[in-house]
């Protein structure tokens, strides 16, 4: 699950809902027009080795779009030594949450529930509230399920016998 990109299309074959955007990385300049035409203007491109808020730009508008994917490439080459990118609708005002789930090797997972990660600064986190106050009972349940879905798609593990 570490390439981005990959896993996004992991997941949409797992039937998980997934923000509109490019199939894997995208592989020229003419691509991510053809790409940012479909799912329209602003669109986000984003390194598929990245993290910590690292390789991450919003374009607005296609003048700005060749610039942009140049400079992210150079920018996830540099932090990640690896220059694929891909490139999601830009979503204004999002709010960030994420459920925790607990996954064994025998194929067992449940979801814990959630924290809202919508505070942050430059892509960074600064504060995560648990529970979310956002969530309705049946918003939580359909995340969860979307959750063990992707667990089960990219054969997920964090807890072990020891």
């Amino acid at each position: 699950m570490g390439n981005k990109a990959n896993s996004k299309d992991c997941m949409k074959k797992a039937g998980v809902p997934v923000i509109p955007g490019s199939e894997g990385a995208i592989k020229s300049i003419v691509d991510a027009i053809e790409i940012a035409k479909k799912i329209k203007y602003p669109v986000i491109l984003k390194a598929s080795a990245g993290g910590g808020g690292k390789g991450i730009r919003i374009v607005q508008k296609e003048e700005e779009l060749e610039n942009a994917y140049n400079i992210i490439k150079q920018e996830a080459k540099a932090a990640f030594n690896d220059d694929e990118i891909y490139m999601e609708k830009y979503i204004e005002n999002p709010r960030h949450v994420e459920i925790q789930v607990l996954a064994d090797e025998h194929d067992n997972s449940i979801y814990l529930g959630e924290r809202d990660c919508s505070i942050q600064r430059r892509n960074q986190k600064i504060l995560e509230e648990s529970p979310s106050s956002i969530l309705t009972s049946e918003l939580r349940t359909k995340m969860g399920k979307a959750a063990l879905k992707a667990v089960k798609a990219s054969k997920y593990t964090n807890a072990r016998n020891s």
